[in-house]
């Protein structure tokens, strides 16, 4: 029992041991107590059937000896529209606990308790004034070798807020505890559940128009024209960059790509002509050039260090042999005797030309592996000679001002813009892999048959370019490593 001393006009009651029992010395005031549950700090609601009798009527004692010990219960006393609410047991300990978890459509109450006893549950719904009971009682039974047990309480309401009166039946005690999920919590949690669900839909959803985009690109969007690819060095990381662009060029964008580092490879000899090795270095790339051009392809010629000084040479044996052309057509004489000396050293040299064209041949052979790599072999007697000749087809293309057909391309790391004589400054020249995206304009990528006609085709060649310029800083970046591991051996 507990005697409390009231104060009827402010409703304040303070509190101190006694017999058992409230009193509020003020006969004649209709003041009465019941027990709410104090859910929140500002909320205390009803708990049914907790009024509280009178033991005395002329001190107004109520009996609390029956009341179900806990910090959350708490005496609400009443007079007409004042309320005053005393939360007695705060510094007691309850004799049993419980507490609530979400099951599969129901609400699962784990019971722990110290003494045997029954205990009881049912739904209710919370409102203003109080939790309204719903639906069957839900028992279990405690005993002392059982301390612990769960209660199932179905929920089949579609409210927002359903809770669980909780109490002990048996022995009885009065008033009812109620619990409630922490809806905010798990409301909380389920925007969380549910922003990650979305970002991992989003990413697989990326992951697949990616997949598409890719798969659609590589075969929607094509060169349809010819390329003639001339290499200008026979550096082993040079050779294995063109290797790589033309693989680019020809397994991802299905361009038909003429080179004479491919003998052997995915352009057969059958659908291209005859090779090097049959016409020889020279008349293959007049071949080849006059071929590309006229089918309105493009020529890039793949410029480096070496082929400054290829170049270089190039022009001044092009100034001798022409000034000894004035000075052949000055004195015929000469000229004749010179025919006849020539005459000589061509019979006697017949068989060293069986030879050499034997030497081609096994120069000739795969240079490109199919991992886009280069096969370490000698100096090669095919590149500078076709190198050589793509010169002069340059010049005279640029004497007939058609270098519109032609363009120069330098790999970065591997060669500078400097590297180009100001003689070719005027004609179009890319850096790779910087400058693909723009190659590939040059080059005019087109749509292919059989494919979406209203897609973003400007959005996706950029696209492709970015991922494809990445492919090859890729290999790039792995061919001067084995190059510089291969110098360190």
């Amino acid at each position: 029992m507990l005697k409390m001393f009231c104060v009827p006009q402010k409703l304040l009651c303070t509190t101190q041991k006694s017999n058992g029992a409230t009193e509020c010395p003020a006969p004649g005031l209709n003041l009465s107590a019941s027990l709410c549950w104090k859910l929140q700090e500002h909320l205390c609601v009803p708990v049914p059937n907790s009024v509280l009798k009178k033991t005395d009527k002329l001190h107004l004692m109520f009996n609390t000896s029956g009341v179900d010990v806990h910090p959350q219960m708490c005496v609400k006393f009443s007079l007409q529209d004042k309320h005053n609410i005393s939360c007695l047991y705060q510094n007691e300990k309850p004799g049993w606990e419980a507490d609530i978890g979400a099951g599969r459509q129901s609400m699962v109450v784990h019971l722990t308790s110290s003494t045997p006893g029954n205990f009881s549950a049912q739904l209710c719904v919370l409102t203003d004034s109080g939790c309204t009971p719903v639906g069957p009682i839900h028992s279990v039974a405690m005993t002392e070798d059982v301390s612990k047990k769960n209660i199932e309480v179905s929920v089949d309401l579609t409210d927002e807020k359903p809770c669980v009166q909780v109490w002990k039946s048996d022995p009885a005690l009065i008033g009812r505890r109620i619990l409630c999920l922490d809806y905010t919590r798990n409301r909380s949690g389920t925007y969380a559940a549910a922003a990650v669900m979305s970002g991992v839909v989003f990413l697989l959803l990326g992951m697949v128009i990616r997949r598409v985009i890719k798969s659609v690109t590589e075969d929607w969007l094509v060169i349809q024209k010819p390329l003639l690819l001339v290499c200008s060095s026979d550096q082993s990381t040079h050779v294995s960059a063109v290797c790589a662009l033309a693989s680019i060029l020809h397994g991802k964008l299905g361009a038909t790509v003429h080179t004479a580092l491919w003998a052997q490879s995915s352009q057969k000899p059958s659908a291209s002509g005859a090779g090097v090795a049959d016409l020889g270095p020279v008349p293959w790339l007049y071949g080849q050039w006059e071929a590309v051009c006229k089918a309105q392809g493009k020529v890039l010629i793949v410029w480096s260090p070496d082929a400054k000084k290829t170049y270089e040479r190039w022009r001044l044996e092009r100034r001798k042999n022409q000034r000894a052309e004035d000075c052949r057509k000055e004195n015929p004489r000469q000229e004749k005797i010179r025919a006849e000396e020539e005459e000589l050293l061509n019979s006697d040299s017949r068989k060293v030309g069986k030879w050499k064209k034997a030497a081609r041949k096994k120069d000739a052979v795969q240079m490109c592996e199919e991992g886009d790599g280069f096969l370490e072999k000698e100096p090669s007697a095919v590149i500078e000679p076709v190198f050589v000749a793509a010169l002069a087809s340059l010049e005279g293309a640029l004497r007939g001002c058609k270098d519109q057909q032609v363009a120069i391309v330098y790999f970065q790391g591997l060669c500078h813009s400097k590297d180009i004589p100001k003689d070719l400054r005027g004609i179009s020249r890319y850096c790779l892999p910087q400058d693909f995206s723009g190659l590939l304009q040059e080059l005019g990528m087109e749509r292919g048959a059989g494919h979406w006609p209203r897609l973003p085709s400007k959005l996706l060649s950029t696209w492709l370019a970015r991922r494809l310029a990445r492919r090859l800083q890729t290999l790039l970046l792995q061919m001067k490593g084995q190059s510089l591991s291969s110098s360190a051996k």
